[in-house]
């Protein structure tokens, strides 16, 4: 069964290109590593909510945007093994010395997908 992680960060609007370039030079990476697909989508049509929405959840300040973004693997033990080798990989390291956003904010998580059509 498939595997997903997602992940919600806030990034400087004016940082849009710094982060779709490191995110073009990780997906690479993510299939090496297992990955089937890599999905980055930047804020579009984010409403704000009365108790809590994507930029709440991520604590964006005003000059910041959202991205929404999602890892599929072909299952949780792939995905788990892929994360032990990007914690080990030397260019992994490397990348995240250099985020244009700040990752403390970051929300993310795996899924177990119920639906898949």
């Amino acid at each position: 069964m498939k595997y997903v992680d997602g992940f919600v960060v806030a990034v400087p609007a004016d940082k849009k290109k710094e982060y779709l370039a490191l995110a073009a030079k990780a997906a690479p990476l993510f299939k090496e590593f297992g990955a089937t697909r890599v999905v980055e989508c930047w804020t579009d049509d984010v409403p704000a909510g009365n108790l809590t929405d994507f930029r709440m959840a991520v604590k964006a300040e005003d000059h910041e945007e959202v991205v929404f973004s999602w890892i599929e693997y072909p299952s949780k033990e792939v995905r788990d093994a892929a994360n032990a080798k990007m914690m080990a990989d030397p260019r992994m390291k490397e990348m995240g010395e250099s985020m244009p956003f700040d990752g403390k904010r970051m929300i993310y998580g795996g899924f177990a997908p119920i639906l898949d059509e």
